[in-house]
């Protein structure tokens, strides 16, 4: 009888270990295949983002004429110069007016077309960005952010574009970019736990997944630079793929997936945007809407003055954003405060408050300083920007480990042949 119940450990043991390794064949098989997909787009995101995470660093030393200012003197009111912009061009409605400029420093103003009144449509603008000297308001330059161009005035918007959309073009009433790099990110989310369920075939085999063979040649090496790399970096591609997702796809799956576990403050960013060619024009005064920030900003005891001023013409919406000179970006923590007005009426919208809200909120709102590195300041841009080069390696790496198996493996069928 004891032979018996041995002889039959024995056999659930057998049956047990080949269904761990069908079951680690069909993950290796899956990682394959994800992987050589992602390769390409991985591979440019990660060396994209390695640049972009110092964009308006680079933008300033590539495009002087745009940032560095020549006049001397006192500046003009930033309100000022942009109503003088608009009074000069109606055809153009200022989106972005930073209210402190640094010393030095045109003055950066965001635009977009109004409404043409003969056609119902928006004006054809070819540009959407403009910087005016801050003394005499004098135009520094324009350009369109986005732009498919490697010309110095469009490089570092080009690659930013192209890290999170690849430059494909919209279609459907959708931004198909955008869809195609989030969909793509749900997809680097789910190999990522695949890869680190093969990266560890067993509890024995820890150390080897985190170890690399630099004596033991160049084909050794390129798979533990694939491999261990991958795992002693893993939260970090983990992170990058989440974030990815949340801030391609915030409305169609992260926000819908966060409010199952959290409830969410109503955002006016959720609203469906009108088309481009149909903005809404605001009707209350920049000033007015500074007014009422100002005052309510006071009752909040916020501390830091208003930084800038936006307006969102697809959904009718103001936006002041609370920071001081220089600190535009918001490095270091959940970024800037921000309060939202409504462009018809003035009233009061929303906001985004760092670190207030529920649960579901404060992770919304670290997505983008997460996915920048910014949420740790200097160091996290550093990291994130070594990491998109990693990012890149292991794109690299993955794609020449499959080309040596299956060069073995047609090899192998040849002789067997």
């Amino acid at each position: 009888m004891a032979h018996e119940m041995s002889g039959a450990v024995v056999v659930a043991e057998k049956e047990r270990t080949n269904r761990q390794r069908v079951a680690r064949n069909f993950l290796v098989v899956m990682h394959r295949w994800v992987g050589l997909f992602l390769a390409v787009f991985l591979f440019i995101s990660g060396v994209t983002g390695a640049v972009i995470s110092w964009d308006h660093e680079l933008d300033d030393w590539l495009n002087p004429q745009l940032f560095k200012a020549q006049s001397e003197g006192d500046p003009i009111s930033s309100l000022a110069l942009a109503e003088q912009l608009e009074a000069a061009d109606p055809r153009l409605l200022v989106t972005w007016v930073p209210l402190a400029v640094e010393q030095g420093h045109n003055l950066g103003l965001g635009v977009g077309p109004r409404l043409d009144p003969a056609t119902g449509k928006a004006f054809d603008l070819d540009f959407n960005q403009v910087a005016l000297d801050p003394v005499n308001g004098e135009m520094r330059g324009t350009r369109m952010w986005g732009a498919i161009s490697l010309s110095r005035e469009n490089l570092l918007p080009f690659l930013y574009k192209l890290h999170y959309s690849m430059h494909l073009p919209d279609g459907f009433g959708i931004e198909i970019g955008v869809w195609f790099m989030g969909i793509l990110a749900i997809v680097w989310a789910i190999d990522c736990f695949i890869a680190l369920s093969i990266s560890f075939p067993n509890p024995s085999a820890w150390a080897k997944s985190f170890s690399f063979r630099w004596q033991q040649g160049r084909g050794k090496l390129t798979f533990d630079l694939h491999r261990s790399a991958s795992v002693w970096i893993w939260g970090v591609l983990l992170i990058l793929a989440v974030t990815a997702v949340s801030m391609n796809l915030n409305q169609e799956v992260m926000r819908p997936l966060v409010s199952r576990f959290s409830p969410l403050t109503p955002s006016p960013f959720t609203r469906t945007p009108n088309p481009p060619d149909q903005p809404i024009e605001p009707l209350v005064s920049r000033q007015r809407v500074l007014q009422l920030a100002a005052a309510e900003a006071k009752e909040l005891g916020w501390t830091k003055p208003p930084g800038g001023i936006f307006y969102v013409p697809e959904i009718g919406v103001y936006g002041v954003t609370f920071f001081e000179a220089g600190d535009e970006h918001g490095d270091g923590g959940l970024g800037n405060a921000s309060l939202f007005f409504e462009g018809k009426n003035g009233a009061r919208a929303g906001a985004r408050i760092p670190g207030n809200g529920s649960a579901g909120d404060i992770f919304l709102q670290a997505q983008f300083p997460l996915h920048s590195g910014r949420i740790l300041g200097l160091p996290g841009r550093i990291m994130i920007s070594i990491t998109g080069l990693l990012v890149a390696m292991l794109s690299v790496t993955g794609v020449i480990v499959w080309q040596k198996k299956r060069a073995a493996r047609k090899k192998m069928s040849a002789k067997s042949g």
